[in-house]
């Protein structure tokens, strides 16, 4: 066998049975067409990476396209299983991606990063909208110059998706907040609880704090819900949350609609034992080590996993597929899921490290036994 079909293959680390099945034409590509793409996924910047990429499985060879990834906040944690999800969905297909934005939210700078990807002649464009108006423009300049795009993580605003993006891939953002309101109200009958909500108005978790109040709202019970902001800063945002716990003793409910709320809220609730004090419930989003150690000490009730791999690979798949089928493959509006972590099923997540909650960067089978739970 070629040599550097070889070194391919040792670089994606199969076990035997998949090396196996790979080298007989049982797996999904050929051993030739998977490190093909491995190879010209690995040679950034050479002048391999400039050629066609070749077919990966039964698809024909294409030109090496390259997507755009405009984030709102490029270096947060939570993404980085959506940038393993991007790496992985372009070295299946021989695509690039790019992961540009803004470090803190700064709309003015994604709508920057949004027309450079214009200009530069990207092959297609994935951005969060988290705000309603100010991609209107740099998704129709896309558009009109034949740029696919798609929205991810973020859409808009419920009543108006704020661009004419072809599709949108990421949580039911309100339908999320609104079931974490339900579930509350699980254990809450009366009393205050408080929302809280790093970046208030941005379209990412604005629809969160939302649905929740709406859920208390329609639920007829004695509860007064309140939105505080925190901060998109996590240490500010814990002084917030760590303020306004001690001026609320009587708090029922503490609830939050982003990562590095929900982890503070859990470090709250342990610092001042406020699940002796009179407080029934504790929950919010995302899986961080500091929320998932909450669940497991009973810190936090439970917490949503979003799936944010998906976020990444999916968009890739997508405009791939609208690219290679000449706009006919139009790409799918997907909600990437709502799943509630608690303490009854928060040990994997713990204990298994993977690309796909950004715990580890190694590719590998995560092997599984036993019935899978269903309704």
């Amino acid at each position: 066998m070629n040599q550097k079909i070889e070194e391919a293959l040792d670089t994606l680390k199969l076990t035997g049975v998949a090396r196996r099945r790979l080298l007989t034409g049982a797996g999904l590509v050929s051993a030739s067409a998977a490190a093909s793409a491995l190879l010209t996924a690995c040679s950034s910047g050479s002048e391999q990476a400039q050629t066609p990429a070749a077919g990966a499985g039964d698809f024909p060879s294409t030109p090496k396209w390259k997507f755009t990834f405009v984030c709102h906040v490029t270096t947060n944690p939570f993404f980085t299983p959506t940038q393993y999800g991007a790496q992985d969905a372009c070295a299946l297909l021989g695509t690039e991606f790019q992961w540009t934005g803004s470090k803190d939210s700064i709309v003015a700078e994604m709508v920057n990063a949004t027309n450079t990807a214009v200009t530069g002649k990207a092959d297609g464009i994935a951005v969060a909208v988290v705000d309603q108006a100010a991609f209107r423009d740099p998704v129709n300049r896309a558009l009109d110059a034949g740029i696919p795009v798609v929205s991810y993580n973020a859409d808009g605003a419920r009543d108006d998706k704020g661009t004419s993006r072809l599709a949108y891939v990421g949580q039911g953002l309100y339908e999320s907040g609104y079931a974490l309101g339900q579930r509350a109200l699980q254990q809450v009958d009366s009393g205050e609880v408080a929302g809280f909500i790093a970046t208030p108005g941005a379209l990412n978790i604005q629809p969160r704090i939302d649905g929740a109040a709406q859920a208390f709202k329609d639920s007829g019970k004695a509860i007064t819900f309140t939105s505080v902001g925190t901060n998109a800063d996590v240490t500010k945002g814990l002084s917030i949350i760590d303020a306004y716990a001690q001026g609320h003793p009587q708090l029922a409910g503490m609830l939050a609609v982003d990562a590095g709320s929900t982890q503070s809220v859990g470090q709250v609730v342990k610092k001042y034992g406020l699940r002796g004090k009179g407080l029934k419930v504790a929950g919010g989003f995302d899986l961080v080590p500091e929320t998932l150690a909450g669940i497991k000490a009973g810190d936090l009730d439970y917490t949503i996993d979003q799936q944010p791999y998906l976020q990444g690979f999916l968009p890739v798949v997508y405009l791939y597929l609208y690219k290679l089928s000449g706009g006919l493959m139009f790409p799918s509006e997907t909600n990437t899921g709502l799943l509630f972590v608690t303490k009854d099923n928060v040990g994997p997540y713990q204990t298994t490290k993977t690309r796909f909650e950004g715990s580890d960067t190694a590719q590998k089978l995560v092997e599984r036994t036993g019935p899978i739970a269903h309704g």
